[in-house]
């Protein structure tokens, strides 16, 4: 009897936790356990390590660097330019269809002004910001696919990109201060 009450107990920790196929596709941090802003319910959250993490952890990119990209990624979620797009609710009965809230056009103005700091949405450090930090590609699938001007780019030189790129954006959200060159 004390082996089916083990099985049972391992089961429920299974379901609770992430699943065998999600360990196996990179790590996960450790249960983070908060209250929901909107109910005040306590809620666990797991993380899943991203590049930025990884960066940091390695000693790739300074904190102010991780916290520029983590502002991009949050104004990039907010302005709606991500590929996973929702049903319009123009389909759906009763649904207004108004297409995009002022909150999204101003953080759209952001992410644009942010691009265009780095060079412009054609350049390196822009495109590799757009797919790498704000679509959360790999730096490794960017530089394979998207790369520089429809040329591969090789990884090292890919990893170097978005290090520039986060330091230019780490000054132009006020992270860190500007230096003027002698």
């Amino acid at each position: 009897m004390a082996g089916k009450r083990k099985a049972k107990a391992s089961k429920r920790d299974e379901a609770l936790g992430p699943s065998k196929w999600r360990m196996q596709h990179g790590g996960i941090s450790e249960p983070i356990r908060e209250a929901d802003p909107e109910t005040g319910l306590p809620v666990v959250h797991r993380r899943t390590v991203d590049t930025l993490g990884q960066m940091l952890a390695n000693g790739t990119i300074t904190q102010e660097m991780h916290d520029a990209g983590a502002v991009f990624r949050r104004q990039f979620r907010v302005a709606a330019l991500d590929q996973l797009r929702a049903m319009p609710l123009m389909r759906i009965p009763g649904g207004s269809g108004d297409s995009l809230t002022d909150r999204q056009i101003a953080a759209r103005e952001q992410v644009a002004r942010a691009v265009m700091a780095l060079g412009g949405f054609e350049s390196a450090a822009g495109s590799c910001v757009w797919h790498v930090v704000g679509l959360e590609c790999s730096v490794r699938e960017w530089a394979l696919r998207q790369g520089w001007g429809g040329r591969s780019v090789g990884h090292a030189q890919a990893q170097g990109m978005l290090v520039a790129a986060l330091g230019v954006l780490a000054a132009v959200y006020g992270l860190v201060p500007v230096r003027r060159a002698a």
